[in-house]
């Protein structure tokens, strides 16, 4: 049996669950999740490998930049559109509970300019009765042609396997992009930064985070086989250092120990995180 690949992105509105799915396909955290928005930022590239066929997932930001003009948000629209442009077939991703059909068909007919396969996936379903997607669906069925369409539980797993499988008949010959054994297309140093980045995300409020600059400065497996891992969080106002900080140091405390508890279970290993703030 020869090799198979299918490119897939992974696209819907801020917080739809793309993060999540990704990361449940994979069966390793590649992506950070959080409720803020822009979370994703990077074009992030899962890699699913079922027997002969690699599945490429890419994890785009938030389909809300689609027609944004925002200058500021330029590269994100980027990310988005270069994810969509290079996959064979799109997963637009719609949570359930916030069902906006306006803003759903505004976002498909934008998406149809590129003339791929899209499949409709409501994830969140286990947080309402399924018969209420119904008439939604109808109602899109009638104005679009989609593929097809799915409910799923990203976080609990429910219709993962079931959108595999259908994914599965879509693949095409050919020779695979990346090695058996690799599972994204970013490194550890990559991956570690987000994570830091995600629990900066989670403690600190409003603009802060998406003003700093990760940096893993250090990583070393020491002989006992524990991992000593040294990030800089890199500010551009000095008056973001005490806010970090937090009384008495508090904050900084409690954003390493949630980082080093994410890294240790990522690298099943014993992590040893020192943080160092310095300005650009």
């Amino acid at each position: 049996m020869q090799n198979k690949i299918l490119k897939t992105a992974i696209v819907g509105k801020t917080n739809a669950g793309k993060s999540t799915l990704i990361n449940n396909i994979i069966g390793e955290k590649i992506s950070i999740q959080n409720k803020k928005i822009n979370t994703t930022q990077d074009l992030i590239i899962g890699i699913k490998n079922i027997d002969k066929t690699q599945i490429l997932f890419y994890d785009t930001p938030g389909s809300n930049f689609l027609k944004s003009l925002n200058i500021q948000s330029k590269n994100l629209k980027i990310n988005l559109w270069s994810g969509i442009e290079d996959s064979d077939i799109v997963l637009y991703l719609v949570d359930s509970k916030t069902i906006n059909l306006s803003f759903l068909f505004d976002q498909l007919e934008k998406i149809k300019e590129v003339k791929k396969k899209v499949i409709l996936v409501f994830n969140k379903i286990d947080l309402i009765e399924s018969k209420n997607l119904l008439p939604i669906i109808k109602k899109i069925n009638d104005k679009y042609q989609i593929e097809s369409f799915f409910n799923i539980s990203a976080k609990n797993s429910i219709g993962v396997l079931d959108l595999l499988d259908y994914l599965l008949n879509f693949a095409y010959v050919s020779s695979w992009i990346y090695h058996e054994d690799e599972i994204t297309n970013k490194d550890d140093k990559f991956i570690l930064n987000e994570l830091l980045r995600e629990t900066l995300l989670t403690y600190l409020h409003k603009e802060i985070p998406y003003n700093l600059i990760i940096n893993t400065s250090t990583y070393k497996v020491l002989k006992n086989n524990d991992i000593k891992i040294k990030q800089k969080i890199i500010i551009n106002e000095k008056r973001y250092k005490k806010i970090i900080l937090g009384k008495k140091g508090e904050m900084i405390k409690a954003i390493r120990e949630d980082s080093q508890k994410k890294m240790s279970t990522i690298l099943k290993a014993k992590v040893h995180l020192y943080l160092e703030i310095i300005n650009s």
